[in-house]
């Protein structure tokens, strides 16, 4: 996303600041894993419909981050794109190096929730004591067709290990440096 800055205090970063944040989905998931890397790569199927997309909802989820942001409520965001909700943590945990542990929805299909690349989703994290405050400014922003914008919290922000629904799934350098050295690992040229 792009956008314009009143000042640079404003400035949003996609890393996890502090243990203990509390990590949200801000806009709606879907059962959508079309066109995903996921669907390609690991399922082999090359040709799919593009991923939901949605103009109108896209604009709400927008004006929502603004305000959210305007409010000093967000400590991270990071849209949801290519890999889906599991690469978007993965590369907010990274660049910090803090981990995290997350519940997936059981209304979704697991691996629609954590790889599906439905556009119009940012992961927030902000700090426990705005939790309140937060779904208050999410819940007010009620458009003209009466939806407020929707937001889930997922987990928190800890340690150095990633856990999804309880399972461990390592610790996040291995997956940066597994993420960091892909390509020449893909070439047969590790270092």
């Amino acid at each position: 996303m792009l956008g314009i800055l009143d000042n640079l205090e404003q400035r949003i970063t996609l890393d996890f600041k502090a243990a203990g944040h509390l990590v949200y989905i801000v806009g709606r998931s879907r059962n959508d894993i079309n066109s995903s890397e996921y669907l390609h790569k690991l399922i082999g199927i090359e040709h799919s419909p593009a991923p939901h997309f949605n103009l109108e909802e896209e604009h709400r989820l927008q004006a929502a981050i603004t305000r959210l942001n305007k409010a000093g409520l967000i400590q991270s965001a990071h849209d949801i794109s290519e890999g889906g909700l599991f690469i978007t943590l993965l590369e907010s945990a990274m660049t910090s190096g803090l981990g995290f542990e997350v519940n997936t929805n059981s209304n979704f299909r697991k691996d629609a929730y954590l790889f599906g690349e439905s556009q119009s989703r940012v992961v927030v994290t902000i700090r426990p004591e705005d939790q309140e405050k937060f779904e208050a400014v999410l819940h007010g922003l009620v458009d003209t067709t009466d939806h407020s914008v929707r937001h889930e919290k997922i987990g928190v922000v800890k340690g150095d290990r990633i856990v999804v629904d309880g399972e461990d799934w390592g610790v996040i350098q291995d997956w940066k440096t597994a993420y960091d050295t892909s390509i020449e690992s893909h070439l047969g040229q590790d270092k």
